[in-house]
């Protein structure tokens, strides 16, 4: 059984300039998971990411921690399958949907930092404010009242990611024993297969609208592969980001 691990990008530049870059938390949070699957001898047979310097990122940190986890293990780490994870595929349909489209559209004000700092210091948590009005702007783009508005409207970033998954599939068919694929894309887009998968196949948006908030950063998402129809297994693992006493988790 060949099985796809969806993993959620490492924690970004929330609020900042330039969104699409790791913070050093982001980088750490990448790094564990590694360090985790390596600790655990899980094969990983492959690497996707989508095009996003942030997916991009969590990749090569990933990799530092699974090699270095390796190595601790006193395994070879010259062996084909390694080799082949140091180049990640790319398949930019694993790409996030454009949250600063989605956020301006739900408020015009918002297309300016001076706009978006005028509504977020009103509140005494301006950081709280700015993930609130975020995902209120998500609902807006959600609700399916105003597709028209948006450069890549809900129904169409669905799509997208659906055939994404398929292309995925169809990788897969030429694999001549089960295999694990790591796959390092972003909340958007596990929410909506997440939501396919709990329905039928269906497209749902207010079932992606509500799990996208609980998505962590490097959190799992286990999809099997049974004779080329996907199952979900599990949902947003995340025990790599509590070690030894420490707590490595966000929302952002």
């Amino acid at each position: 059984m060949t099985t796809l691990l969806f993993a959620r990008h490492g924690q970004a530049s929330f609020g900042q300039e330039n969104y699409d870059q790791l913070s050093d938390l982001g980088s750490k949070q990448a790094q564990l998971l590694g360090t985790q699957y390596a600790g655990l001898q899980r094969q990983i047979d492959g690497l996707m990411t989508g095009t996003l310097s942030r997916q991009r990122d969590s990749a090569k940190y990933f990799l530092q921690g699974y090699q270095a986890g390796l190595e601790n293990l006193q395994q070879a780490n010259d062996d084909s399958n390694f080799k082949n994870l140091a180049q990640p595929q790319v398949l930019a349909g694993l790409n996030e949907f454009n949250h600063e489209d989605i956020f301006i559209k739900s408020n015009p004000k918002f297309a300016t930092q001076a706009g978006v700092m005028a509504e977020v210091t009103k509140s005494p948590e301006p950081m709280k404010r700015l993930a609130e009005l975020f995902y209120e702007s998500m609902q807006r783009w959600h609700s399916g009242d105003f597709d028209e508005d948006y450069l890549e409207s809900w129904p169409a970033f669905n799509a997208r990611v659906q055939q994404t998954l398929q292309e995925i599939i169809a990788l897969t068919q030429g694999f001549d024993a089960p295999k694990t694929l790591l796959i390092f894309t972003s909340g958007g887009v596990i929410a909506a297969l997440t939501a396919a998968l709990l329905g039928d196949g269906k497209p749902n948006s207010q079932a992606a609208y509500r799990v996208t908030p609980s998505l962590v950063n490097t959190g799992v998402t286990s999809i099997s592969l049974k004779e080329g129809k996907p199952r979900l297994l599990s949902l947003n693992e995340h025990t790599h980001l509590y070690t030894a006493g420490e707590r490595y988790l966000t929302w952002h």
